[in-house]
């Protein structure tokens, strides 16, 4: 296993955690507002329709059930993520 690294405040930090000097100052209330907001975020409640091939919907499938994951669960997970510009293409990394 490898272990984390950290730097001296880094590691006074978390031993200051471990010795109990640090108390969460979360209220209920401000629990119940950050549960909301999460769930309304990942709340899926718009539907679309997409045309794509045949080859390419075999191919999602096969990826998804590679992941063990519904394929529309993985295509989601897709537009999410080159939304957010956490998609980075590979391909355009290679040498040719």
């Amino acid at each position: 296993m490898n272990e984390l690294k950290l730097s001296e405040d880094e590691q006074e930090l978390l031993n200051s955690l471990d010795d109990g000097k640090y108390e969460s100052v979360l209220t209920d209330e401000r629990r119940k507002e950050l549960e909301a907001a999460a769930a309304h975020t990942f709340k899926k409640d718009k539907r679309i329709n997409i045309r794509i091939s045949n080859r390419d919907l075999r191919a999602i499938q096969s990826k998804a059930s590679e992941e063990g994951l519904p394929y529309q669960t993985l295509v989601s997970s897709i537009i999410h993520k080159y939304i957010s510009g956490s998609l980075i293409d590979i391909s355009a990394n290679k040498q040719m």
